[in-house]
């Protein structure tokens, strides 16, 4: 990859895999399966492929919390998938999701089965399904559905933009790096607004908004996304901390986040999770010894 300045698009692009990056091995311009893997399948009615990325995150955080709520048809089985090592890229979990990303969810419990795939989608089927983190008043449904497909929408340039030019890219560009911090912090800005005025994102009620958000933002404040919360001056934004915080004191959401992590403390590293026992007897720090 040239770090010309004054590069010129060529008049048709064309892909170059030795394009660097950290992602740059399993990147490629083309859709559809790599080779033939079957997924494997747990016993329980939701069958989860993923990986603790902030869009895996969002996922577990819901089903612990749908969980602890009482609903024993939010069990799930959650299963590994290591995108770095183009796993996403199998026949079976293209199946799954046809764009190759985690997270992907198989409902058994429904004929035939169910997929889903995509956060916001899993997110809002599993509401849906169990009637609970979603509000039932029509206004403020809507209200709720507008900030979760905000983050949706506003992923891209946090994730893929700021992150991958701040911490991802072979090499560091100051144009790219101050566009998107720029639009980050401008995110970080509306969030601060809302949340100085409503203890939740979409008012008084912890939300599917609240879980999708804050498995991006609200770890970014807490310097667990690119490791530039002090380039981002996060604390600056003192509602959305006090929102941070509160959510990440959450024991759901200390589970969700243990579940298919393999990074951090051994202790933390629940990389199959099957029951809830296993979160006391399987992580990285037992299975090790």
């Amino acid at each position: 990859m040239s770090d010309k300045t004054d590069y010129q698009p060529p008049t048709v692009w064309k892909w170059d895999a030795e394009n660097g990056g950290a992602f740059a091995k399993i990147n490629r311009p083309t859709a559809g399966a790599t080779h033939e893997k079957v997924l494997p399948v747990g016993d329980n009615p939701l069958q989860l492929y993923s990986l603790a990325t902030p869009n895996g995150v969002k996922v577990t955080i819901m089903l612990e919390e749908l969980l602890a709520l009482g609903h024993s048809g939010a069990e799930y089985d959650a299963w590994l998938c290591r995108i770095r090592d183009g796993e996403q890229f199998s026949s079976g979990f293209v199946e799954i999701n046809p764009n190759s990303k985690i997270p992907a969810l198989l409902d058994r419990s429904v004929q035939g089965g169910q997929r889903v795939f995509e956060s916001g989608a899993i997110l809002l089927y599993l509401a849906e399904k169990f009637g609970a983190f979603i509000p039932e008043d029509p206004i403020e449904k809507t209200e709720c559905m507008s900030w979760l497909f905000w983050q949706m929408a506003s992923a891209p340039y946090l994730g893929g933009g700021f992150g991958h030019f701040y911490a991802y890219a072979p090499a560091k560009f100051e144009y790219p790096i101050n566009r998107f911090a720029m639009e980050t912090k401008r995110q970080l800005d509306l969030l601060d607004q809302r949340l100085s005025k409503n203890e939740f994102i979409s008012g008084s009620e912890y939300t599917i908004a609240d879980m999708a958000i804050w498995s991006w933002y609200g770890q970014l404040a807490l310097g667990r996304l690119y490791n530039a919360a002090e380039f981002l001056d996060v604390g600056s934004y003192i509602h959305l901390m006090d929102w941070t915080k509160k959510i990440d004191a959450r024991k759901t959401v200390e589970r969700g986040r243990m579940v298919n992590r393999v990074n951090g403390e051994l202790s933390s590293q629940l990389h199959e999770r099957h029951q809830s026992s296993d979160f006391d007897l399987r992580t990285e720090d037992k299975l090790s010894k």
